[in-house]
């Protein structure tokens, strides 16, 4: 059996410059935690559904150019690292968690703008959901 990679034409140089890539973006979209989140009486100790999007763009060196897994981005890193986050503590605002997972995701190596966003879906029947989002654009 043979490798369809290793048969498809070489595309070297056949790229226009005009369409290099210029950005790298990893994401996590609508990651979805039981967090204890919220400030009135009714929601402390009563963990709420929280969705949690982020994108992360990266230098060009640290997004991988061959097929090796030790070449990417750690997808786990984000979903782990977010997840232990949510969970570690109580949090009265979707602010001041949203703005810890920026923190924590800015700090890592290669990251060259962020946009992390939170939402509870189970708040206004009429809404698909109410949160928060920064970014560093």
């Amino acid at each position: 059996m043979t490798d369809s990679l290793a048969l498809a034409p070489s595309l070297d140089g056949l790229v226009p410059a005009a369409l290099a890539p210029r950005t790298h973006r990893i994401f996590l979209t609508d990651y979805v935690l039981p967090v204890d989140i919220g400030f009135h009486d009714f929601e402390v100790g009563t963990p709420q559904r929280l969705m949690v999007s982020v994108d992360v763009w990266v230098q060009p060196d640290a997004f991988p150019r061959d097929d090796r897994a030790e070449s990417a981005w750690d997808y786990d890193f984000l979903r782990t690292e977010i997840g232990r986050l949510a969970l570690s503590r109580r949090f009265n605002l979707q602010e001041t968690l949203v703005a810890a997972i920026y923190d924590m995701i800015a700090a890592r190596a290669g990251v060259t703008a962020l946009r992390v966003s939170a939402r509870k879906p189970d708040i206004y029947p009429d809404c698909a959901g109410v949160g928060v989002e920064i970014s560093s654009f």
